[in-house]
């Protein structure tokens, strides 16, 4: 009766499997051995010739037999099934090129920092819980009842206010062209204009920045119905990585006590971009990498890197 463990591999084909490529191997071999011989010894040139070739034809007959012997017994073998005991996870060990590939080791390494953070945070709590807090919640209670709460007020901020912000920006780079639009009432849409390398859709909500999607200079950023398209992708893959980059400068960017200090920074580290087919990365000295320019730019020094190379 046929093996087939759970796996969903059938153990005999496989056995079977394996000595047909010995026997594929063998005949192989002697195809070779034939034609290093070459002709052998026979009192007629016709006679040594007509041996050789019935040998040479015998020996390709027999690696045509035994490879679609191990043809028609790869097909029995079978895949693993997904109910693996070990999950997806435990096939990753079996690959056998780590050098390329090494999920297996890495997911291993995950593993054991996860264990070395869940103790390290176990001592931090034990720590933390014999240390009386003078500023607990229970000693509070009747201050914090007569304390009344502070609204924000960064989030209600008057739509004149979010317009003189902005225009203040705009006449900080002559070389940016920023439109306002308020398609959907008070929230802004910022069509900004980079020279012309770039074109930056940034909606926003009051004076905070929720999205950014950046364009190449001649696409176009307006949707059928004459709005603006914040959602559509640019169809080169340079601007493509720009913003996942300024995606990455959103998060970076924070100062909810200032939001027009974030706003004008983000907006200087996107000016930066004015040079983005005519800045050197700073690492490796190209201006190509992949076929793409330098996208990435610092957030402190604004300098250009590779995506790669800022590692």
């Amino acid at each position: 009766m046929v093996d087939v463990v759970n796996v969903g591999v059938n153990l005999d084909a496989f056995s079977h499997a394996i000595s047909g490529i010995q026997a594929l191997r063998s005949s192989v071999s002697r195809v070779f051995e034939s034609l290093k011989d070459g002709m052998k010894n026979r009192e007629t040139l016709e006679g040594r010739e007509k041996q050789f070739i019935s040998e040479f034809q015998d020996n390709l007959q027999a690696v045509n037999r035994d490879l679609n012997e191990l043809e028609r017994l790869s097909g029995l073998v079978g895949r693993p099934s997904e109910s693996h005991p070990l999950h997806n996870s435990g096939l990753l060990s079996l690959d056998p090129v780590q050098d390329k590939t090494p999920l297996y080791s890495q997911l291993l390494q995950a593993y054991k920092w996860s264990n070395k953070l869940q103790y390290h945070a176990g001592l931090a709590t034990s720590l933390l819980n014999q240390q009386s807090l003078k500023r607990s919640a229970n000693q509070m209670g009747a201050s914090a009842k007569r304390r009344p709460k502070v609204q924000p007020s960064t989030l209600v901020l008057p739509p004149q206010y979010v317009d003189d912000v902005i225009s203040r920006i705009g006449r900080m780079f002559p070389d940016m062209t920023i439109e306002l639009f308020r398609p959907n009432g008070t929230s802004a849409v910022l069509l900004v204009t980079l020279g012309k390398v770039l074109k930056g859709i940034v909606v926003m909500r009051s004076l905070f920045i929720d999205r950014t999607i950046v364009r190449g200079f001649n696409e176009n950023v307006y949707s059928e119905d004459g709005k603006l398209d914040i959602w559509t992708k640019s169809q080169y893959q340079v601007f493509q990585k720009v913003t996942d980059h300024a995606t990455t400068a959103l998060l970076h960017y924070q100062l909810p006590q200032m939001p027009d200090v974030v706003v004008r920074s983000f907006m200087t580290w996107l000016r930066s971009y004015i040079k983005i087919f005519q800045s050197p990365c700073q690492r490796c000295g190209r201006f190509l990498q992949d076929g793409l320019p330098p996208t990435w730019r610092d957030f402190r020094t604004l300098e250009a890197f590779h995506d790669t190379c800022r590692m």
